[in-house]
C-alpha cells in the first residue's frame, strides 16, 4: 500500500520506531541482506573493538587524544586481553591510518566518494587486522567490522565494507620495490607527503625512510641507561637524556625551574639527580600540572619540588633567579609520532611558525629568570627547525647569551656510568647541539641545547 506521498505504508506487525529514537535503519539494496538493528549488531561486536572504534571516532573528532582515551575507565574495565586488543586497534590504524585509506580507496568502485567517517573508521580496522594482525582470524575482523558500520547507523555501507575486506584479505601484499619516490614511501609508512619531504630535504632520503619506519613501531624504553625501572620515571629515552643532559649541564645547581614541567618525567630526573637543590616546577595548564603533582608525589626524593601554575613567557611568573632552568618548549612533537600518532594527522605545515612564535616568547621569558653564569636547557621533541635550531638564533642573537656544547655535559653522563657502555652518541651531537632522530638513535626525536647567560 502507498501513502500520499507515494512510499510504501508500514504493513501489519511492522514495527515502528519508538517516539524520541532516532531511526538508524537506511534504504540498502536487498542484495546486501536482511537488515538487523543496531541493537543486535552491538552484542555480536567483542569489547575490545568496540572500545577502539569509539576511541578512534573521537580521536577523529579532536575529542581527545590516544593516550588519555587509552587510560580512561572504560579501557581500564576491560580483560588484560581486550586491553591490549584495544590499544594494539587504536595504536596500529591511526599509525598506519594514510597507507590503510590508500589501500581501501583502490578498492572501492568510485575511489574519489568521501565515505562516511564511522564507514571510514570500520574500513581501517577491518584492514588493519587483516594486513597486519596475523594471529586475528580474517572471519573475525571482516565480520565485526560490517557490524560495527551498522551499530554505528551506516547499514547501507554494510554490503560495501564486507566487500572491500574481502579483496583486501585475499589480495597479496606488495613485495619490496626497488626505488620508491618520497610520495611512494610515505605513503607506504603511513606520513603526510609533506612532513616526509621535509625530512628528505633536513635529513636525507636515507635518514627520513628510517624515521618512518621507526615512527611505525612501538617505541622503545631502557636502552640508553644504566639503571631503568624501580622509582626512576617511565619516558622514552630521549625525553630521559634530555633531562639528564640538564642536570649534567649545571650539576652544583642551588635553585632549579623547570618552566614546562607536565606530564613530570624530566622534573622527576632532575629531583634525583640534584637532591641539594631547590626546585620549582611550572605549567601554564591547571589541568596538566594537577596531573603531573599526582605523579610526582609517588616518588618520595620529589616530595620538595614546589609546584607553581604559570606562564613562562611572563618574567613575573616566578620569583627570584635561577641557576639552571630546564625550558622543554611545547612543539609539534614530530619526534614523537611513534608513540603520538595522531600528530600526523592533525599538524598543519602553517602551524609550525605560529609554534615558534610561543616558543621565542617562552625562552625569553625564561632568559629573564637565568641568573648570571646560570644555563638553561631548551628543547623540543620537534625535528622542525622552526621550532628548534630558528628559535634559538632568534634569541642568542639578541642578548648576553651564548650556547654551551653539550658535549661536556654528556662526557659526565659517561663518566657518572648513568648512561650505559658502549652507547655511541657522536652522531646525535652536532656543532655543539643534541639531535636525536628515530631509527637512528633508537629513541625519540629530541633538539637541546645548553645556554649560559653572562656573569657581566
Amino acid at each position: 500500500m502507498k501513502d500520499k506521498t507515494g512510499r510504501d505504508k508500514p504493513g501489519p506487525g511492522t514495527a515502528r520506531p519508538k517516539a524520541g529514537r532516532p531511526v538508524l535503519v537506511k534504504k540498502r539494496p536487498a542484495s546486501a541482506g536482511p537488515t538487523a538493528s543496531a541493537e543486535a549488531s552491538l552484542q555480536k561486536i567483542t569489547p575490545a573493538r568496540l572500545a577502539a572504534f569509539e576511541i578512534l571516532k573521537l580521536v577523529g573528532e579532536g575529542k581527545g587524544h590516544s593516550d588519555e582515551l587509552l587510560h580512561s575507565s572504560r579501557v581500564d574495565a576491560l580483560s588484560p586481553e581486550d586491553r591490549n586488543l584495544t590499544t594494539a586497534l587504536v595504536m596500529g590504524v591511526l599509525r598506519w591510518q594514510i597507507a590503510l585509506d590508500a589501500r581501501v580507496r583502490s578498492l572501492l568502485q568510485r575511489p574519489e566518494q568521501r565515505l562516511a567517517e564511522p564507514v571510514a573508521i570500520a574500513l581501517r580496522m577491518g584492514a588493519f587486522q587483516l594486513v597486519h594482525l596475523e594471529r586475528i582470524p580474517p572471519h573475525a575482523a571482516l565480520s565485526e567490522s560490517v557490524e560495527l558500520c551498522r551499530a554505528a547507523g551506516e547499514p547501507h555501507a554494510t554490503g560495501m565494507v564486507n566487500a572491500v575486506l574481502r579483496k583486501v584479505a585475499a589480495a597479496q601484499r606488495p613485495g619490496a620495490r626497488m626505488y620508491e619516490s618520497t610520495a611512494a614511501f610515505a605513503e607506504r609508512l603511513g606520513h603526510p607527503q609533506w612532513m616526509v619531504e621535509r625530512w628528505v630535504t633536513e635529513y636525507g632520503r636515507d635518514v627520513a625512510l628510517k624515521i618512518c619506519e621507526a615512527n611505525q613501531q612501538e617505541p622503545a624504553e631502557g636502552g640508553m641507561f644504566s639503571e631503568t625501572g624501580g622509582d626512576l620515571p617511565h619516558m622514552d629515552d630521549g625525553s630521559r637524556l634530555v633531562a639528564e643532559l640538564a642536570a649534567a649541564a649545571m650539576p652544583g645547581a642551588a635553585r632549579v625551574w623547570d618552566c614546562c614541567a607536565a606530564p613530570g618525567g624530566k622534573t622527576l630526573i632532575l629531583a634525583r639527580r640534584l637532591a641539594r637543590a631547590e626546585i620549582i616546577a611550572s605549567d601554564v595548564s591547571v589541568k596538566r600540572l594537577s596531573q603531573t603533582e599526582a605523579r610526582l608525589r609517588r616518588s618520595a626524593y620529589a616530595e620538595r619540588v614546589q609546584l607553581t601554575v604559570a606562564d613562562a613567557t611572563d618574567a613575573r611568573a616566578v620569583e627570584g633567579s635561577f641557576d639552571l632552568i630546564l625550558c622543554d618548549a611545547p612543539c609539534s612533537g614530530t619526534g614523537t609520532l611513534a608513540g603520538n600518532p595522531e600528530i600526523r594527522h592533525r599538524l598543519k605545515v602553517e602551524e609550525l611558525e605560529r609554534q615558534a612564535e610561543r616558543q621565542i616568547a617562552i625562552l625569553k621569558g625564561a632568559l629573564k629568570r637565568l641568573a648570571p653564569g646560570g644555563r638553561l636547557v631548551y628543547s623540543t621533541c620537534s625535528l622542525e627547525p622552526e621550532e628548534c635550531e630558528r628559535v634559538v638564533e632568534a634569541v642568542v642573537g639578541a642578548g648576553a647569551v651564548r650556547m654551551v656544547p653539550v658535549d661536556v655535559a654528556f662526557a659526565e653522563l659517561g663518566e657518572q656510568g648513568i648512561l650505559l657502555s658502549g652507547v655511541e652518541l657522536d652522531s646525535a651531537v652536532r656543532d655543539g647541539v643534541l639531535r636525536t632522530l628515530p631509527g637512528v638513535h633508537g629513541c625519540d626525536g629530541f633538539y637541546a641545547v645548553v645556554l649560559e647567560l653572562d656573569q657581566g
